[in-house]
């Protein structure tokens, strides 16, 4: 039977807490849901009572879309079950599984699928909006490894998306985010690719920036599938390198050396489940925080310039390419395939008193980057209009599934794709 919790019982402020420590919502009743049944009885239950719908996985989303003020949350979290069959490959996951528990299934027979790069993201959150990880450019995006979808739709009913059934919805779930239901359980093709990685940084001075990131963006052009290149550009240094997964990948060592005077260097041979908890938060949930994003398809020098003058707030790119490109554009909802780079700026802070401060560094940073921008990372959406994650030809189609499968815009409370007709919740 579902829990349901409300203001003062035991675990209401623990379920209602997300990764942001900004977010301080109280929602009405929180549903923490063990089956698909009880998600199925919780969006029934949210309807008749007219209560404004959100769903929780690993709640890393930056704007805390999983908890309404005042309506229903869904919390997925007691769904984290994760079954692997290492000789067919696959791996069927919960819709409330964080990353780390997949990783670990898999690795237990040295396969794993494309996961982020934070070990406590929810799999749910990740794969809907598409999945960038440091598989991505050997195996594509973690959308592009799920063969099937679970899904609990508007009505309550319960579907199954893959290429063969619902293959709409399958489309649009690729990519998509959560417009189109709440997937309870995942199927995934796993690969074989060991339990060894590699992570290399070097760090030069902010003086050599602008000739470190040319040189960089230009080893990039040639680099092996197995290197995911990176960057990181701070007020006094830059910081470039690559992680490999699998073995080999010194080859590339004397190039990044020979980039400029280097002031610091990492070359550390790890485990890949240590290289998946490595950007872990480890202060938990006690830090406000914001980022934004854009898609780079070119880095010209004149981005560089503007990366190089950064304020003093963290900044990173990281490479895309690869097998994520391969994939055509029309199979899947997820946009911008011939992206080269992404790039985040993103801060954490305490005080409350700062955020007006260090909310404004960041857009004002971003903005000098906007002209160099070709599209944005659903999952980076923050304030920006859905636009920016999709071509208006592809919007369009996902408007139609979305009106389809939910007319009256029940779950809004993500990167939202409007319905054609219907209540248009805002």
């Amino acid at each position: 039977m579902t829990e349901m919790l409300r203001s003062g019982d035991a675990g209401y402020d623990e379920a209602r807490t997300v990764w942001n420590a900004m977010i301080d919502r109280r929602p009405a009743v929180v549903a923490r849901c063990s089956s698909t049944a009880e998600v199925a009885e919780a969006v029934r239950y949210g309807r008749a009572n007219e209560l404004e719908i959100a769903v929780r996985c690993g709640g890393h989303n930056i704007a805390g879309l999983a908890v309404p003020d005042g309506g229903l949350m869904i919390d997925l979290t007691p769904m984290n079950a994760v079954r692997v069959d290492p000789a067919a490959k696959r791996a069927w996951v919960q819709g409330g599984a964080l990353l780390g528990e997949l990783d670990r299934a898999a690795q237990e027979y040295g396969l794993a699928t494309t996961a982020g790069n934070v070990s406590h993201t929810g799999v749910g959150g990740l794969t809907l909006g598409g999945g960038m990880g440091w598989l991505a450019r050997r195996f594509g995006l973690a959308c592009d490894n799920v063969v099937s979808y679970e899904v609990v739709t508007a009505d309550g009913s319960v579907v199954t998306a893959s290429a063969d059934e619902n293959a709409e919805l399958f489309w649009g779930l690729r990519g998509g985010g959560g417009n189109f239901g709440i997937v309870t359980s995942f199927e995934f093709r796993l690969h074989e690719i060991g339990t060894r990685a590699l992570i290399v940084e070097f760090t030069y001075p902010s003086a050599a920036g602008f000739d470190v990131l040319r040189g960089w963006r230009e080893l990039n052009a040639a680099a092996p599938r197995e290197a995911t290149f990176t960057a990181s550009i701070a007020a006094d240094s830059v910081t470039v390198g690559y992680v490999w997964v699998g073995e080999g990948g010194e080859d590339l060592l004397p190039a990044f050396r020979a980039l400029g005077p280097v002031t610091d260097e990492v070359v550390e041979e790890t485990t890949y489940l240590k290289l998946q908890t490595r950007d872990d938060s480890v202060q938990g949930h006690r830090f406000r925080r914001y980022w934004k994003g854009h898609y780079f398809k070119s880095l010209p020098d004149d981005a560089i310039r503007a990366l190089v003058a950064n304020p003093g707030v963290g900044a990173s790119l990281q490479a895309y390419g690869g097998a994520i490109a391969e994939v055509p554009d029309g199979d899947a909802a997820f946009s911008h395939r011939d992206t080269l780079f992404e790039f985040v700026t993103a801060t954490r802070w305490e005080d409350p008193a700062e955020d007006e401060t260090k909310i404004g560094m960041l857009r004002s940073y971003a903005a000098t980057l906007e002209p160099y921008a070709g599209g944005l990372y659903v999952n980076t959406l923050n304030e920006d209009p859905i636009q920016r994650a999709f071509p208006a030809a592809k919007l369009e189609r996902l408007v139609a599934l979305k009106t389809a499968y939910d007319p009256d815009n029940v779950f809004h409370l993500n990167q939202n794709i409007r319905p054609a007709r219907g209540m248009m919740v805002v």
